[in-house]
């Protein structure tokens, strides 16, 4: 759900709450006011029901009053005629609910001020005096009735009470009549009430009575709301001064009397608790009062926002309409509110935006036309795996596509409208790139097609280039667009191809007559040697010797050729490459050529799967190589790694050979596999060219590298199963991707 939906919702809420709050306070008024019992019990309910309904309703008002106000600052479209319609219609219902509210508070004032007369307060009193008159006549009647009782009873004997106790409280009229001693025992009782109850001991009256206050006499409520007169006098018997127990009476009062009393008292009682209650009466109706005031001021403003926004709608309709159109979207179409004039002015803006938005259909028509071109072009560009950059007359790219950026070694997709030789500052090859293209340019050569060798850290790359200009306004051009295409590794194959085809037919031509040579210089030295003087021993020794010595010199080299030219026939197997790297090299740590061999491995790498024999043949040849690189080295090293790696989602076993010898010549690092090639005086250079031959046999990856702190380094990954080898090939397939992957 919207926020905005949310905070309606929420006011709303409010809002109900407010008026059924408010309607709450009316119906317990309408209660209370009959009732002052009711009123004494719901005051604070009132209290609390109208302040929180005018707490609500003035939450609400002003939370639309600040809603307004902020519209109108903002000048939000139709605020300021809202604001003028809800003052107008504010105006005209606040000056009569005022007059109402005011009538309306003097009247319930006056009103309750007339509950309260002087004449009705002293009519109460001679009433209850007049009923308190009537008592105390019955109170000392009763009392006096009462001593004559006491002085009868204190003439008899004790054995008589009981017998003289019954009889005179029948003559006296008395309900009950009981003689206590001192020490509160019942010594005789009598009474018309039933047996089983027993009469009230005198304990409150016994401590009040002394010889100088001998008696007391009070009206005390009974049974089913009547009043009987208690009396109680001291006893005295014959022959004593002294009192022996108490006397006490119970002398019912008449039933008209006491209905008189309670009538009389009740009334009393009601009057004042009304007067108590006659401010807080004000207060609550009050209050209410101007609950339902502020619930109408609100219906009258929620009445005017309504009817406002009724009006203001269709013009507000009107201005999002139209900032829609100049924002562009012409499909926007207005409701017709009415026939009238703002319902004509409707229909002629949706008639507008209907042509606008019939215009703006044919015109994307047509440039999806362009688009659909221009998309088929470059769906054509990225798949092509030639480099293509177009580019302004001023040099800014227009557009590159994949392929120049893996040729060039970097990202010109993603930077058009950038300046090119500013991109070039930092980066080498399109450096060369740049510099190539702005001689032909700057001659005037629009049209042209050259090869060119570009030169980096990772070696050389020989591009083809051609060059052709866009079609501009008159004899200007509008940019030129320039296609080139990395040639490198072709050349290379092409080279790999040829000096394989030599290597086979050397060997072919070569290795046959060198046995006979051979066996006709070990012949010669045989048969002659022994025939011969000193002097022309030695020279046919010698002679026979260099022809043997040669021979097997040519062998190796033959045998070389003959590794190079080999097709491939691979032996796949598992085996442990860390304990084939420890036994390559314990061979050529036994042979105490004085270079410090160290091995960093992982035991714990993962089988490899590749023909054993050849990588042990690549492990031969690197160390081999690197041995008479360091001949004439101080403190020669060799360091060898072989670990497991992951590289672009392929595992690899890879293994790095690193010498601290003279290291590469940077100026042909980039021709260090070729065959023939080499800086040693003794070497033949197949070596490196064996290795990546053998290397590739295994759809592996080999580079050539100088060390920061002088030396080379050889590095090699060879897929770590058939898996990873098909993984290879299948990128492999993609000149493109190959050419991302080595940029």
């Amino acid at each position: 759900m919207e926020p905005r939906t949310i905070k309606r919702a929420f006011i709303g809420l409010l809002a109900a709450a407010g008026v059924l709050l408010s309607l709450v306070a009316m119906f317990l008024l309408s209660v209370t006011a009959q009732n002052s019992d009711d009123f004494d019990r719901l005051h604070n309910v009132l209290i609390a029901v109208n302040i929180a309904g005018a707490i609500l309703l003035f939450l609400l008002l002003i939370g639309n009053l600040i809603r307004l106000l902020r519209d109108y600052r903002e000048n939000v479209p139709g605020a300021r005629l809202k604001a003028r319609i809800v003052g107008m219609f504010v105006g005209l219902a606040v000056l009569p609910l005022i007059v109402v509210y005011y009538f309306a508070v003097q009247y319930i004032n006056r009103g309750i001020d007339s509950w309260f007369d002087v004449e009705i307060e002293e009519g109460l009193g001679n009433a209850i005096q007049i009923v308190r008159a009537v008592l105390d006549v019955q109170q000392r009647e009763n009392l006096v009735a009462t001593r004559q009782i006491a002085r009868r009873l204190g003439r008899v004997s004790e054995r008589q009470f009981v017998f003289e106790l019954s009889k005179l409280r029948r003559e006296s009229g008395a309900s009950e009549m009981t003689l206590f001693g001192n020490n509160a025992q019942i010594l005789a009782t009598s009474s018309d009430r039933s047996s089983a109850s027993l009469p009230r001991p005198p304990i409150d009256v016994m401590e009040m009575l002394t010889p100088e206050r001998p008696n007391h006499v009070s009206v005390e409520d009974a049974e089913e709301g009547r009043y009987e007169i208690r009396t109680a006098v001291l006893f005295t018997v014959r022959g004593r001064n002294e009192p022996v127990g108490v006397l006490q009476a119970h002398f019912p009062v008449t039933e008209r009397i006491s209905r008189m009393a309670a009538s009389v008292e009740a009334s009393q009682n009601g009057y004042r608790r009304l007067e108590i209650l006659r401010e807080g009466l004000k207060v609550t109706f009050t209050l209410t009062l101007t609950v339902v005031l502020m619930l109408s001021l609100l219906a009258a403003i929620y009445g005017a926002l309504v009817l406002s926004r009724r009006l203001v709608a269709p013009i507000q309709d009107l201005v999002a309409g139209t900032r829609a159109v100049a924002a562009g979207d012409f499909d926007t179409r207005l409701p017709s509110p009415s026939r009238d004039e703002i319902g004509f002015l409707i229909n002629s803006f949706n008639d507008m935006t209907q042509r606008l938005a019939a215009a703006r259909r044919e015109t994307r028509l047509s440039q999806a036309l362009v688009e659909a071109e221009r998309a088929n072009l470059e769906v054509i560009l990225a798949r092509l795996s030639t480099g293509v950059v177009a580019i302004d007359p001023d040099l800014r790219i227009r557009t590159a596509n994949q392929a120049s950026g893996a040729i060039l070694n970097v990202d010109l997709e993603n930077r058009v409208g950038e300046y090119l030789p500013d991109i070039a500052r930092h980066e080498p090859l399109l450096d060369q790139f740049v510099d190539v293209a702005r001689v032909h340019l700057d001659a005037g050569e629009t049209e042209w097609r050259e090869q060119i060798v570009l030169r980096g850290e990772v070696g050389r790359r020989v591009l083809t280039c051609a060059c052709t200009a866009l079609p501009g306004e008159g004899d200007q051009a509008g940019g030129y667009v320039v296609v080139f295409d990395d040639i490198t590794g072709l050349l290379q194959a092409q080279r790999d191809a040829a000096w394989g085809e030599v290597a086979r037919r050397l060997a072919h031509e070569i290795k046959n007559p060198l046995t006979p040579i051979q066996l006709s210089a070990e012949r010669l030295r045989r048969k002659y040697l022994d025939k011969m003087s000193g002097e022309e021993a030695q020279i046919l020794d010698r002679a026979t010797h260099t022809i043997v010595q040669q021979v097997e010199a040519m062998k190796e080299m033959v045998n070389a050729f003959s590794d190079y030219a080999r097709a491939p026939d691979m032996e796949i197997n598992r085996f442990d490459l860390d304990k084939l790297v420890h036994e390559v090299v314990d061979l050529y740590r036994a042979q105490e050529s004085g270079v410090s061999i160290v091995v960093t491995s992982d035991p714990t790498m993962p089988l490899l799967e590749a023909d054993e024999g050849r990588v042990r043949q690549i492990l031969h040849n690197l160390l081999r190589n690197a041995l008479e690189a360091l001949e004439q080295t101080p403190d020669p090293r060799i360091d060898v790694h072989a670990s497991a790696a992951e590289f672009g989602g392929v595992e690899f076993a890879q293994i790095k050979v690193e010498d601290n010898g003279p290291g590469f010549d940077t100026g042909d690092i980039s021709q260090v596999f070729d065959p023939y090639v080499t800086t040693k005086p003794k070497g033949t250079g197949l070596g490196l060219a064996v290795v990546k031959k053998l290397v590739e046999e295994h759809v592996g990856t080999i580079l050539a590298e100088n060390r920061k702190n002088g030396g080379a380094v050889i590095s090699i990954r060879l897929p770590i199963n058939e898996a990873a080898r098909e993984a290879m090939i299948a990128k492999g397939n993609s000149r493109t991707e190959k050419r991302r992957e080595r940029a």
